[in-house]
């Protein structure tokens, strides 16, 4: 039987912030252990956006791991997204692909806008964590349920980063608009200057 973890944070930025922002949240100092992330496919269906990625993650092993395990093992996670503007929500699948024998872990996240303030954004989060390991498989999950658990706070933390540093640069960039005259070519302008 799986061990399952569930969890619900709330990000104090708007739905549109949070869903264009995920897909820039790497690197950031909290995520060391990513260490590759690829779009295999992206297509647009019913107006959604669905995304399939290959990311490349590594983590220290417990010392009684080191035993069983190369060393330098990274594992391989396919993450599965949908974007969906019409009802604002963003849904996330992953799992691993790799060391599968050892540990599959699969994790559903939602994200959308909060009933309380339309300015935040919640995501629920659930992750499943099993083990086909013959003799090790409980204290395999135990580990699994900690460390996953540690990666979804420096996941939180992760994004709001990239969340804050996104408005940051927003904030600090001229914002510019494209204008077109009559028989002018476009033209780049600040949007104080086209308004005037």
């Amino acid at each position: 039987m799986a061990k399952f973890y569930s969890s619900s944070n709330v990000y104090k930025f708007d739905w549109d912030q949070v869903s264009a922002t995920y897909w820039k949240k790497y690197p950031n100092p909290y995520s060391p252990h990513v260490l590759t992330e690829d779009v295999i496919e992206r297509k647009i269906v019913d107006r959604k956006l669905i995304t399939t990625r290959l990311l490349k993650k590594t983590n220290k092993l417990p010392r009684w791991g080191e035993k069983f395990l190369p060393l330098n093992s990274a594992a391989y996670i396919v993450e599965e997204s949908v974007v969906d503007p019409v009802n604002k929500r963003l849904t996330t699948y992953t799992r691993n692909i790799s060391l599968t024998t050892w540990m599959l872990l699969e994790e559903k996240c939602e994200y959308y806008p909060s009933s309380q303030n339309s300015n935040w954004t919640i995501c629920k989060r659930y992750a499943w964590i099993s083990s086909s390991m013959f003799g090790l498989a409980p204290a395999l999950k135990a580990f699994g349920y900690e460390r996953f658990k540690a990666n979804a706070s420096k996941a939180i933390k992760g994004l709001t980063y990239a969340l804050a540093k996104s408005t940051e640069n927003t904030k600090s960039q001229p914002q510019y608009i494209i204008t077109r005259g009559s028989n002018k070519p476009a033209m780049f302008e600040s949007p104080k200057a086209a308004c005037t």
